[in-house]
């Protein structure tokens, strides 16, 4: 059997890997700012966190839904704690793709509504609700195609308060800092007033914070900078530094049914446990705000050094995309096997740095260096 080819990759093994580095199966060292996709956050084999899964994975691996688990109750206080959310419920499950599909089914049932507002160029997964709200015709297969979904300008209130004056709109799905969308930012002011038309037309304000949240952008989540509160918040990726896991934060507002929403993997003592590993280190390493200043002194060097081809350098926190006037494949292709650094891509010209938040200065110096060669 082979597998089934969906994949352009590297012709790399990566092996092992350590904080920001990584190491292929013939002993070359990489700088990683890719993160896996955004995946780690505290870093590569982070001796806390192997001890805490291998103690687990001696004691026990999984059981199911259909009894009590200590391990979710503790995550729900300690992730209610620090991200400041502490009346809100948390329900989890595997994966980005399946919290926003949870995030959709909840809002459908709150209100009764079908339609959906979602961002141009949005990216949300590839399941059944998550690919309906995906700005990508290619990855919307005919079973998918249900028009629930009116796509509208990031940034362009008075488009978005036209279709929620219509009094249909199931639940407004935004990410905050677009991923995949080339790192394009919500502004404050735009968050903040979507937040209100939500509350007076009863509409659900999902908050995609997959990607750019769990201390990404310099905030526990990247909502935190406009000062509102989303009805549901959804998150994976970082949540455990690579052991697959989802969740959804739900406002005090839903009231839990019976039968509604289910999982037979979703919270089970290994993700747990994994997720509780990650909280201990991003408090005790301050990673949140190691984010936030990293971040600042890495997009500052990339403005300051005026380097050729980049068109602008945006983000917040390490979530930053390079912009370039010419397609970054070949760009980012030297930066992989002539300076030995991933990162990643948005679109056909941005690179994407989705790094470790345990990234230091001086990884953010070499990085530099590496691109200058290659620019």
């Amino acid at each position: 059997m082979q597998l089934f080819d969906v994949y352009p990759l590297f012709n790399i093994a990566i092996d092992k890997g350590k904080g920001c580095k990584v190491w292929d199966d013939k002993g070359q060292e990489y700088l990683d700012l890719y993160g896996g996709h955004a995946v780690i956050s505290i870093g590569h084999c982070h001796p806390h966190y192997i001890e805490k899964m291998n103690a687990q994975l001696g004691k026990l691996g999984f059981y199911s839904n259909s009894v009590v688990n200590p391990l979710q109750q503790e995550l729900a206080q300690r992730l209610g704690k620090a991200s400041g959310y502490d009346d809100y419920q948390l329900f989890l499950i595997n994966s980005g793709a399946e919290a926003n599909e949870n995030a959709l089914k909840l809002a459908s049932f709150y209100n009764g509504r079908t339609r959906v507002l979602a961002v141009e160029k949005a990216f949300h997964g590839r399941t059944s609700l998550a690919v309906e709200v995906t700005a990508n015709p290619k990855i919307i297969a005919p079973i998918n195609a249900n028009n629930h979904t009116t796509f509208l300008p990031l940034n362009d209130i008075e488009a978005w308060e036209k279709e929620l004056a219509k009094g249909d709109v199931c639940a407004c799905i935004i990410e905050c800092i677009q991923g995949v969308g080339g790192i394009r930012m919500a502004s404050d002011e735009f968050m903040q007033q979507l937040s209100t038309l939500c509350s007076k037309y009863d509409t659900v304000l999902v908050a995609d914070e997959i990607q750019c949240g769990y201390g990404r952008s310099g905030k526990f989540f990247a909502h935190q900078y406009a000062g509102i509160k989303p009805d549901i918040i959804t998150v994976a990726k970082g949540i455990g530094n690579g052991f697959p896991m989802g969740a959804i934060l739900i406002s005090p507002k839903f009231k839990p049914i019976y039968g509604q929403l289910g999982t037979t993997f979703g919270g089970n003592h290994l993700a747990c446990t994994a997720a509780l590993a990650v909280l201990d280190v991003l408090e005790s390493e301050k990673l949140v705000d190691n984010a936030a200043t990293v971040g600042e002194y890495l997009m500052q060097r990339l403005q300051d050094e005026n380097l050729p081809h980049v068109v602008e350098v945006r983000g917040r926190g390490l979530m930053i995309g390079i912009e370039l006037d010419v397609p970054y494949k070949e760009i980012r292709n030297k930066l992989v096997y002539e300076q030995h650094c991933f990162t990643g891509c948005s679109g056909t010209n941005v690179l994407r740095l989705l790094p470790p938040l345990c990234i230091s200065k001086a990884n953010a110096d070499d990085f530099i260096q590496r691109l200058k060669a290659v620019l």
